[in-house]
């Protein structure tokens, strides 16, 4: 790190944030890293991310150089990564494998065998020094060679020594995030000093000036959403069409995507703007990281996007992104059991609960064509991470092109004065509550309230406690989703204080499995006919 900071990285030590500056990523959070990767694997997709911006969105100068623990190339994320950089031919990334021998609690598999990692970056396309990690005059020379270094990343294997000039410390195991004792303070820092053979102050070299001026602020369309009420559109499908638009709205805006462009119809982006569409293939944890690290310094509007069932196994790299308060925007689709035959595996029901846990997250649950090009508007000039759960089956328009949407906001949908109680839903099943009033008021001359949630978090509590005390205190939720950390919850808990209101919910329990949409949402209970029988026991009751 000093040899990096003092010799090889360019950058403005007063102006940590400067777009040309080199880029330092390192698993734990500090001030002058852009990203907190936290536990461990994570940082090198991070910067992968930030090389892929420099290389191709700023076509700029800037370097990137990722430090990575010897115990943190076990992660599974990291060889992802490593795949990536070499794909993509990476030459402004530097990754430092710092080899000590030692794990958290014990020694590492391959201990000191530096060989060992030297095959396997070389067998992942990379360009591969070994080099004695103290030795500064070896490391000026590696560093400098990288920088000559074309189409391909740059792995450097260095062999070091943890406590490295410490006695008794110096390569032992059991001294991981222990203090050292005050009586010993003194003398290892007088050793330390009497090994500086100069007093020459180290200044940085300053950056190459050629990242180009960008503004991201205040996106706009470029013209109103072109759907027509009755139209029948999936809001995967216009969530496509809407990246793809927004697109031509701003020339920053880039799509990562993992394998599912065909699914979750970005191959419409990759169509209009394939400069700026990423393939990152199966690997969903790299795939977050990536974005992370595109979206740092705000240089990039990235959307990530796959199934919803996929982000689950990117979890962690989502939460440190919270933590990190980046703006990356995630789309899941093939939402809950309405996706039908592709069966369980497939359906996310647990996706809601996970972002509602994660702090800042702003939720998006469109429920057709026109309030899916909202959202992605929306998404993109929204501070911190956004959510945008789209579903599989088509379903019609029912907002016309003048509907104005906001974060926060839900959208009453059908309301009148004899209004016997409030159904809320989002997705699919305001749909299937929509069905359920018709035929309540065709039928039974029963009339209910329906409520567009549009956003999840935040709620709008007031709009919801409101229209629950002008329809008898009585609420219907009723959601594609388990009813654990889904909107269920979400509405008991804004009507928590509110002594006269009650909830009722409907959610997919149990395990699902395979079958035809409608057959699912009849055979988990948030059919129209499901509503129906709700609000009569309801009434009765």
């Amino acid at each position: 790190m000093s040899v990096l900071f003092f010799y090889i990285m360019r950058y403005k030590q007063m102006d940590p944030e400067n777009p040309n500056n080199d880029r330092f990523v390192l698993s734990k959070s500090l001030s002058f890293v852009n990203v907190a990767t936290g536990w461990l694997g994570e940082g090198l997709g991070v910067a992968c991310g930030m090389a892929y911006t420099g290389k191709y969105f700023d076509k700029a100068s800037y370097r990137v150089f990722c430090l990575i623990g010897g115990g943190e190339s076990s992660e599974g994320s990291v060889w992802e990564a490593m795949a990536f950089a070499s794909h993509h031919s990476l030459d402004n990334l530097v990754a430092i494998f710092d080899v000590n021998r030692l794990y958290h609690s014990g020694t590492l598999p391959l201990k000191h065998c530096t060989d060992v990692f030297q095959k396997r970056c070389e067998a992942f396309g990379w360009n591969t020094f070994v080099v004695d990690g103290r030795d500064v005059e070896a490391l000026c020379q590696v560093f400098q060679q990288a920088a000559q270094v074309k189409s391909k990343p740059t792995a450097i294997v260095a062999k070091t020594f943890r406590g490295h000039g410490m006695p008794q410390v110096e390569d032992s195991e059991n001294w991981h995030e222990r203090p050292m004792p005050k009586e010993r303070v003194d003398t290892i820092i007088k050793l330390i000093e009497s090994q500086i053979q100069t007093k020459k102050k180290l200044d940085p070299k300053p950056p190459v000036e050629d990242s180009p001026q960008i503004n991201i602020a205040d996106i706009e369309m470029i013209s109103p959403p072109a759907y027509n009420v009755g139209d029948m559109i999936a809001t995967r499908k216009a969530c496509g069409l809407a990246l793809a638009k927004l697109g031509h709205a701003n020339d920053r805006v880039v799509v990562l995507d993992g394998d599912s462009k065909n699914s979750t119809f970005c191959e419409v982006f990759k169509k209009e703007h394939p400069e700026r569409f990423v393939e990152c293939c199966i690997a969903e944890q790299n795939m977050v990281s990536v974005a992370l690290g595109c979206a740092t310094r705000g240089r990039t509007v990235t959307f990530v996007c796959t199934f919803a069932a996929f982000l689950s196994r990117a979890f962690d790299q989502i939460r440190l992104g919270a933590i990190s308060q980046s703006n990356v925007n995630l789309i899941g689709s093939h939402c809950g059991v309405s996706i039908g035959e592709d069966g369980p595996s497939q359906m996310a029901l647990e996706d809601l609960a996970m972002f509602r846990a994660v702090p800042n997250c702003t939720i998006f649950y469109p429920s057709d064509a026109i309030s899916t090009e909202h959202a992605v508007l929306l998404a993109a000039n929204t501070e911190g991470m956004c959510y945008i759960r789209t579903s599989r089956p088509a379903t019609a328009v029912i907002y016309t092109v003048y509907e104005n949407f906001e974060v926060g906001q839900a959208k009453v949908v059908r309301n009148g004065v004899n209004d016997k109680l409030t159904v809320v839903g989002a997705g699919v099943t305001l749909h299937e509550a929509l069905a359920a009033a018709d035929d309540l008021s065709k039928q039974e001359d029963i009339s209910i309230r329906v409520i567009d949630l549009f956003t999840v978090k935040p709620l709008d509590a007031a709009t919801i406690i409101s229209n629950a005390k002008a329809t008898g205190g009585q609420i219907i939720t009723v959601e594609d989703h388990s009813s654990e950390g889904g909107i269920g919850e979400a509405v008991c808990a804004a009507v928590s204080m509110e002594p006269d209101i009650l909830v009722h919910q409907l959610a997919v329990s149990g395990v699902p499995r395979s079958g035809r949409p409608s057959e699912l949402l009849s055979m988990f209970g948030i059919s129209a006919r499901h509503i129906i029988m709700a609000v009569k026991c309801v009434l009765m009751n």
